[in-house]
């Protein structure tokens, strides 16, 4: 009688734990699979840094981890096309970089959860109700740039103490260029320098940009922040390198690239801080229920090998006011 009770109760107890087991063994073999929409195609460390902080949290490329890759490569109008075939692949989370592409990922789905990266003003584009309470299927990570793209002048000022002119070089398919554009103009509030657009909105458009750029004689240049523009960080450098112009990017890797100068938020940290919002939504939290995060953190690179390729002696004052030199 006492082995038949034992029998049944190891019979009984088997059945329970079957079913838990093979849950727990859907949980850890259920694939992720993720979204990364981008105007351009990012830099490695980037996208690097959106890896390892997925990695840190326990998700693995090829185990538990499918990251869909789409980039438009500089042509902003394909980004819509590009969105609506994350949405046919039924993806669990949409990164979206920069705001043409939470545009065109908003436009697309309303219930697909969106993680916005490197996205200004969200609320003035209609992407969140608030930072503290987004509301809808989109949150992620906010910059400030446009609100500190006044530091632009001033630290160009003290790389080139007589600088009258100035141009700046703008996207015209950057829906935030004209903010930026419109700040950097007040900020010259002597009206002593001569400030002037130069756009390009593809690669084949840098060489007609920077010989607008020579006839309007600017001393130097600023490139407005874009993910196209870091892409083609590079080649700008070396156009202005050229026409030994001092730069001024907004983020650092086109100065790691030869640029002279940046100043703004660290893109690759956004990238892999992304990461918590999409683990927090693949458990369970809704998008609208999850507070933006904004950059406060912003620092001052200066590559002072390209400021020797174009005879430009940076003065010490700026050198101990840079997190970051390069020689």
């Amino acid at each position: 009688m006492i082995a038949r009770r034992k029998l049944l109760v190891a019979l009984a107890t088997g059945a329970l734990a079957a079913p838990l087991a093979c849950f727990a063994q859907d949980l850890r073999s259920k694939v992720a699979r993720i979204g990364l929409l981008e105007p351009a195609s990012s830099l490695a460390t980037r996208r690097e840094a959106l890896i390892a902080g997925l990695r840190d949290l326990g998700y693995v490329e090829g185990k538990n981890l499918i990251i869909e890759y789409r980039s438009a490569e500089g042509q902003y109008e394909r980004l819509r096309g590009l969105a609506a075939g994350m949405v046919q692949m039924k993806v669990d989370v949409i990164v979206a970089v920069a705001p043409v592409a939470v545009q065109a990922a908003q436009r697309a789905t309303t219930t697909i959860p969106i993680v916005m990266v490197t996205t200004a003003d969200p609320v003035g584009s209609g992407f969140v109700a608030s930072l503290s309470r987004p509301g809808r299927n989109i949150t992620g990570l906010s910059n400030v740039n446009v609100e500190v793209s006044n530091k632009y002048l001033e630290f160009l000022r003290l790389a080139v103490p007589k600088l009258s002119r100035i141009s700046v070089l703008v996207n015209p398919a950057h829906p935030n260029h004209p903010a930026y554009l419109k700040r950097i103009q007040a900020t010259d509030k002597t009206n002593r320098l001569r400030i002037s657009p130069a756009e390009a909105g593809a690669a084949s458009q840098f060489e007609i940009a920077f010989a607008g750029i020579k006839q309007e004689r600017s001393e130097a240049l600023i490139v407005l922040p874009d993910t196209f523009f870091s892409a083609q960080g590079r080649r700008i450098a070396e156009l202005a390198a050229q026409h030994r112009l001092p730069t001024m990017f907004g983020n650092r890797d086109p100065v790691e690239a030869g640029g002279l100068m940046s100043y703004g938020q660290n893109n690759a940290e956004h990238y892999y801080r992304a990461a918590t919002y999409v683990d927090k939504i693949l458990k369970g939290a809704k998008p609208g229920d999850l507070p933006v995060e904004q950059s406060t953190k912003f620092e001052l690179v200066v590559n002072l090998k390209t400021a020797k390729a174009i005879g430009l002696t940076i003065p010490q004052e700026l050198l101990l006011r840079a997190d970051k030199v390069i020689e």
